[in-house]
């Protein structure tokens, strides 16, 4: 009996989950550590806004290129194997970092970040949504990208706190270091994933399968095939994914930095309110997947894109009318987070619209090149935040709320999406009616 057919989850699917929830967390911390250090890294190194930016984008752009590969990898290679390598590329990409003497070696560490970062994440989602039963895929897929908010809070408490505490532990100029340094830790998972975790059945199932040497050689390919059904899924999904991670990287990439001009906050206050944006997202992630295995994928996207672009529009259009009640101000940061619970849902929609032979390659390809396009999305508020007729402040706002809208089309569009709600995944699944249970 294959893992998916199990009536309750068993040692094997706790571990996997484990193991791929461990290795989003770090994915998404060492992704945002960076953000988190900016102050100290632009004031050592002498880095203009222009120049973060370029960083930021880069790393971003980056994700896009190991998204792709290491998707193509894990086809052919398996999820195991790759699930390692894309840990121990993020984790010594991070490392390095701590070495960067200015702009061109950061950039480069930072790309090397970025290839692990875009691998990571669609092996762990299609391990969990091969293995995991239809009708809790959603919860168990919701569950693993906990992962996020975790990984950011861990972030946020790593920049405001621990840099401070290295920098005067080993002199100026050497927190951030520090910081980097210790990041390589996440490497020590590599041992336990080869050790413990299984394989995917699913994936080794299709190894055996009499159709597998004929179905080889176009995995990339057959995403684009013109008179093929998957085509036109892979292209929804990945203006889907574009929406979404616009949404997502207009509200994060200057939040920290919005907080701090905007009320003249320390670095620490600032860290303390992005938190109560993550215990928002804690619970968005986890109630997204109950609301999707119950309603539907597409009700839950809707329903947190909305609660998402309420709770943005009212911490920067609206900031002046609710500062007035700080509790307030928290409240909609908090609901900020809630509505970021709707990436829960790219696991269980790709891995339940693509078949086993292509599934990490549609996931890695769609997921990572919308996260790669956010090359301009620090541009883009850079450029809004310092025009000279909006004013520092409140062109930082409107910046970071261009977001909302994103979250808002990323609600309508989830519909061009058959509901996928059920649906079974075999070994050798072929391009099928979609929606088909």
């Amino acid at each position: 009996m294959l893992l998916n057919q199990s009536e309750r989850p068993t040692v094997r699917h706790y571990q996997i989950l484990t193991m791929a929830w461990a290795g989003w967390l770090f994915d998404f911390y060492d992704l945002m550590l960076f953000s988190s250090l900016q102050v100290a890294i632009r004031r050592d190194l002498g880095l203009s806004e222009a120049q973060f930016s370029l960083l930021l984008g880069a790393s971003l752009a980056s994700t896009a290129l190991g998204g792709l590969f290491f998707g193509w990898m894990a086809d052919r290679l398996g999820r195991k194997l790759v699930l390692s390598v894309t840990i121990l590329t993020y984790s010594l990409g991070t490392f390095c970092c701590g070495f960067s003497s200015g702009l061109w070696p950061l950039l480069l560490f930072r790309v090397v970040t970025g290839l692990g970062v875009g691998g990571e994440w669609a092996t762990g989602q299609t391990l969990v949504g091969e293995t995991f039963p239809a009708r809790m895929r959603g919860r168990f897929a919701a569950v693993m990208q906990t992962g996020a908010p975790i990984g950011i809070a861990l972030a946020t408490v790593v920049g405001a706190f621990a840099e401070p505490f290295f920098s005067r532990s080993f002199g100026p100029g050497w927190g951030w270091r520090a910081c980097f340094f210790v990041s390589v830790l996440p490497a020590v998972l590599v041992f336990v994933i080869r050790r413990f975790m299984p394989e995917s059945d699913i994936w080794e199932e299709w190894q055996r399968h009499p159709e597998r040497k004929a179905a080889t050689g176009h995995d990339f390919l057959v995403l684009l095939r013109r008179d093929g059904a998957i085509r036109r899924l892979f292209l929804l999904g990945l203006f889907l994914a574009i929406t979404d991670m616009s949404a997502y990287w207009f509200t994060y990439s200057w939040m920290p930095k919005y907080l701090y001009d905007k009320l003249d906050f320390s670095m620490a206050r600032s860290g303390t309110w992005m938190l109560v944006t993550q215990a928002g997202g804690l619970l968005g992630y986890l109630s997204f997947g109950v609301v999707a295995d119950w309603k539907g994928r597409r009700t839950a996207y809707t329903l947190y894109s909305l609660v998402w672009a309420l709770g943005l529009f009212c911490v920067t259009w609206f900031w002046s009318y609710i500062v007035i009640l700080p509790v307030l101000t928290l409240l909609f940061m908090f609901l900020v987070g809630v509505g970021t619970g709707n990436f829960s849902g790219y696991g269980p929609i790709f891995s339940e619209l693509f078949p086993t032979r292509i599934r990490n390659t549609a996931m890695g390809t769609a997921f990572n090149l919308a996260r790669g396009v956010q090359f301009f999305t620090p541009l883009i508020i850079t450029w809004v935040a310092t025009s000279a007729w909006l004013g520092v402040e409140q062109g930082l706002g409107i910046g970071i709320s261009i977001g909302a809208f994103f979250a808002l089309l990323t609600g309508l569009w989830v519909w061009t999406l058959p509901e996928t709600l059920g649906t079974r995944i075999l070994a050798a699944d072929v391009v099928r009616e979609v929606g088909t249970r």
